[in-house]
C-alpha cells in the first residue's frame, strides 16, 4: 500500500476482535514512531506498551470520555517525554502517533489516538497523573497520549478524495 492509500484507509477504530497483535506488526508500529521526524532531531520520546487486560481496563478510565475502547484493545502504547527533554515534545509526540497510526493501517491493524495531555477523568483529576500512576511512569515525564491497537472488528471504506473539502486548500493568498 502506498502512503496516500494508507491515509485514505486509516480510520479511528474503537472496536476490536480481541485477537492478539503479531509481534512483527507491533515492532513495525513502534519503529514507525521512533523513525518519525523530531524537532532538531532531539528524539525525546519513549513508548510504554501495555498488553495486560487489567491494565488496559484501568487506562480506559484514565479520562472522562474517549478512552473506553482501550479496554478492548490488544495493545495500548503510551507516548511519553521527559520534562525538559525538548521544547517541541508535544509536536514530536503528535507526529509519532500519526506515523504509528499509518503503519498500523499498513499492517492491517485498527488504531485510535487517545488524547491524555490536557484531559481529566470523571472526577476532574488530571489524566496524565492517572496514566503515570497506572503505568508507574515517573512524574518527570509528560504523557501526550496513547495509541489503542487491535484487529478491527469491522472494515471501513477508504475516504473518497473527491468528497473531501477541497475549498480548504488555498493558493498563496486568501
Amino acid at each position: 500500500m502506498d502512503v496516500f492509500e494508507a491515509i485514505r484507509r486509516r480510520r479511528s477504530v474503537r472496536a476490536y476482535t480481541g485477537e492478539p497483535i503479531p509481534g512483527e506488526a507491533l515492532d513495525r508500529v513502534l519503529a514507525a514512531g521512533l523513525l518519525a521526524p523530531s524537532s532538531k532531531n532531539i528524539r525525546p520520546l519513549e513508548f510504554v506498551c501495555v498488553r495486560d487486560a487489567a491494565t488496559l481496563a484501568q487506562l480506559a478510565e484514565s479520562k472522562a470520555t474517549g478512552a473506553a475502547h482501550v479496554s478492548g484493545a490488544a495493545v495500548a502504547i503510551a507516548v511519553i517525554a521527559q520534562d525538559g527533554a525538548a521544547d517541541a515534545w508535544t509536536e514530536d509526540a503528535s507526529v509519532a502517533l500519526a506515523f504509528m497510526m499509518l503503519e498500523a493501517e499498513e499492517c492491517g491493524l485498527g488504531s485510535c489516538w487517545v488524547q491524555i495531555r490536557l484531559r481529566a477523568d470523571a472526577d476532574g483529576n488530571d489524566a496524565q497523573e492517572n496514566v503515570r500512576r497506572i503505568l508507574g511512569i515517573p512524574s518527570a515525564y509528560h504523557v501526550e497520549g496513547m495509541l489503542a491497537l487491535g484487529v478491527p472488528a469491522k472494515e471501513f471504506p477508504p475516504r473518497d478524495w473527491d468528497r473531501t473539502q477541497r475549498d480548504r486548500i488555498h493558493a498563496e493568498r486568501f
